[in-house]
């Protein structure tokens, strides 16, 4: 049984076109793209910009809990951390799949159709594992699958508080004991059809020198590696004391970076670092809207983009969860940083928001509306106060996510006219598990 959607507009591999047939397989794949100046009958008709959904590489669902309530004092991103820290230990398996179903919602809503969980809280409060060891990762997979979203769970290693410092307070739930220990409880996990297992490094400062090259054969030669690098120059510095290198360079020396590994932040590089990243066709993954929040700085995205990296786009700690100005983001830092405007085309925020972001969380297949490619479509206004008059081409400059009008996923309407079809009003789902968060 196949299913149609009809698009006034498309984002198509070519680019903009009008009166876009989408039909839809029983699998939820893309079967044919077609044009027609009128909706075929039956056709569901989809108003606006259509663009594939957007890839969300890198979360970490549990840093919602602290929007608007980290501002303040002032403090700097180590003081954000003991907050982050705090909450942590608060999260029970329960309460993580409540408040993650509640995230990957808001997510499903604002256009997303794959998110790349950066997952590290893995244990009990003292840091015994759960029955199942997985059983956080778990409660990851139940909640995107209530939201109807993709999934990568992008499982972590997180071993040391600091290059030669001991774990210690909620950090000892992320703690495996050692990279092979983390591999093999790895190892249960299993792929399904809307969750791939991917592996990340925390950082340097998380996973010791002699442990890198055990995490990188521990993720396997197929499935994507992630890591934070560079966020803060703090890790430089102490990377530099240590070992006389740069992040960049101690992961070039283990094995770590590669077309199937992304770089998170990117931030603070030498130039030495940018052209290390662009030959070994490093994924750079920004997420212009924590990097603000947390005071980071802004990265060398024109740089690593022109050195061979591509680029993706990720809202992890959710101070928004808006993929369309996350887009926009990285285009503004790249003029505040420069001073020039047109830094990025809206294609390549497009591509960086879509093809290049599923790639990088391992679904090369999706991104795009092509045949082939999962019916994932995300139809934005251009009627609203804000995107009226836009040319549909620029629209991404412009709209917001209150723009988007109608997902689809796999086939199937998930959100529609701001709600959640199947999950309704999102405020509600948050206003129930953050009192039990916070009391």
């Amino acid at each position: 049984m196949t299913t149609a959607y009809w698009c006034e507009r498309a984002w198509l591999p070519a680019g903009v076109a009008a009166g876009v047939v989408v039909r839809v397989g029983a699998d939820g794949v893309i079967a044919g793209v077609s044009t027609s100046d009128r909706a075929p009958l039956g056709a569901q008709r989809l108003r606006g910009m259509v663009f594939p959904g957007f890839a969300n590489a890198h979360s970490h669902a549990f840093h919602r809990a602290l929007r608007g309530r980290t501002h303040s004092g002032g403090g700097t991103f180590w003081t954000w951390r003991q907050a982050m820290y705090q909450l942590a230990q608060r999260l029970t398996p329960e309460l993580y799949l409540r408040l993650a179903t509640a995230v990957y919602a808001e997510m499903a809503v604002a256009g997303v159709s794959c998110v790349g969980e950066f997952h590290y809280v893995h244990h009990n409060q003292d840091g015994t594992p759960y029955a199942d060891p997985n059983e956080m990762g778990l409660a990851l997979r139940e909640a995107a699958a209530s939201a109807g979203i993709r999934l990568t769970l992008l499982d972590t290693c997180y071993l040391a508080g600091g290059i030669d410092i001991e774990l210690s307070g909620p950090q000892v739930r992320f703690n495996d004991g050692s990279a092979d220990a983390w591999a093999s409880r790895v190892s249960a996990l299993r792929d399904d059809e809307m969750m791939r297992v991917g592996a990340a490094i925390h950082s340097v400062r998380a996973v010791p020198r002699d442990q890198l090259g055990d995490v990188v054969a521990g993720a396997g030669d197929e499935r994507p590696l992630h890591v934070h690098l560079s966020e803060q120059p703090a890790e430089n510095e102490a990377c530099l004391s240590a070992y006389g290198r740069t992040p960049t360079e101690l992961l070039h020396e283990a094995g770590a970076l590669s077309a199937r590994t992304t770089a998170v932040h990117a931030t603070h590089l030498t130039v030495d670092d940018r052209r290390l990243l662009g030959e070994t066709v490093t994924t750079a993954c920004f997420c212009p809207t924590t990097e603000a929040d947390l005071a980071d700085g802004i990265g060398p995205a024109r740089e690593l983009a022109d050195s061979g990296c591509p680029l993706s786009l990720g809202s992890d700690q959710h101070v928004v969860i808006d993929p369309l100005l996350e887009a926009r983001a990285l285009e503004h830092g790249e003029r505040l940083r420069t001073g020039q405007r047109g830094r990025f085309s809206p294609a390549e925020l497009i591509t960086a928001s879509t093809e290049a972001g599923h790639a990088c969380l391992g679904w090369p297949e999706a991104g795009r509306i092509a045949v082939g490619a999962p019916a994932d479509l995300v139809a934005v206004r251009m009627d609203s106060p804000r995107t009226a008059g836009c040319l549909p081409e620029q629209v991404v400059l412009a709209a917001n996510s209150s723009d988007v009008d109608t997902v689809v996923i796999g086939g199937r309407v998930v959100a529609s006219g701001g709600r959640h079809v199947r999950l309704g009003e999102i405020g509600a789902l948050y206003d129930q598990v953050m009192g039990e968060l916070w009391q």
